[in-house]
């Protein structure tokens, strides 16, 4: 009889205790429940993570594209000489016979280019860059050549009468051999003993602007 008292009072919580039980379990339901975004905004997302990834996917094609082009183009375009023929390029070219007869072309660029029987007769060339181009047969006479650049040049049987050379480049293999040199001014042109040498044999006349005597700028004996 002493047990009914405690069976009747314990009675009393347990649905309290279920109350309690399904309002907690309830609670993280709506909590959530409130974390996941409508459908429209999923959808506003996923169109944003298309855009970007079709903008990367358009400046990587655009990048390969402008790479290819550098690969492809012609590398003779990419050098273009100074002075008012700079539009033309004149960098690695075969100029064969070309007339650039009086024309001003300062610090022009003729690197490695084929220059055979050109005409630069009379023509401003101050500064010029033949390095390693072949100017055979070329004429030279009358020209301003101060500064030039003839490094590894092959200036045979070329017409250099009355040029003024002063400070022009001739190291490496330049050669001169079998060309006219009659009035012309080698003042403080670096050659090799050889080439000095066989210049000194046939070198002859006055430079009819420096006035200088063409075996005296040579510095023969």
């Amino acid at each position: 009889m002493a047990l009914l008292p405690n069976a009747s009072f314990s009675s009393k919580f347990p649905q309290k205790s279920r109350h309690l039980v399904s309002s907690s379990k309830r609670q993280p339901l709506s909590i959530s429940l409130s974390r996941f975004s409508t459908p429209q905004v999923l959808k506003e997302k996923f169109e944003e993570s298309c855009l970007s990834l079709g903008e990367t996917a358009s400046r990587a094609s655009l990048l390969a594209i402008l790479s290819a082009s550098l690969f492809l183009v012609d590398p003779a375009l990419a050098f273009k000489g100074g002075g008012p023929y700079g539009a033309e390029v004149t960098r690695g070219q075969d100029l064969t016979g070309k007339d650039f007869s009086g024309r001003t072309l300062i610090k022009q660029d003729f690197k490695t280019s084929i220059l055979r029987q050109a005409n630069f007769k009379g023509a401003q060339l101050i500064g010029a860059s033949f390095f390693d181009a072949d100017l055979t047969g070329a004429d030279l006479s009358d020209s301003d050549l101060r500064g030039a650049d003839f490094s590894l040049a092959n200036v045979t049987k070329a017409n250099l009468a009355n040029a003024n050379l002063e400070g022009a480049l001739a190291t490496g293999n330049t050669s001169f051999r079998g060309s006219n040199i009659t009035g012309a001014d080698f003042t403080d042109v670096p050659l090799r003993d050889d080439q000095r040498e066989y210049l000194c044999k046939v070198a002859d006349g006055v430079n009819p602007t420096t006035g200088n005597a063409t075996r005296d700028t040579l510095l023969c004996n």
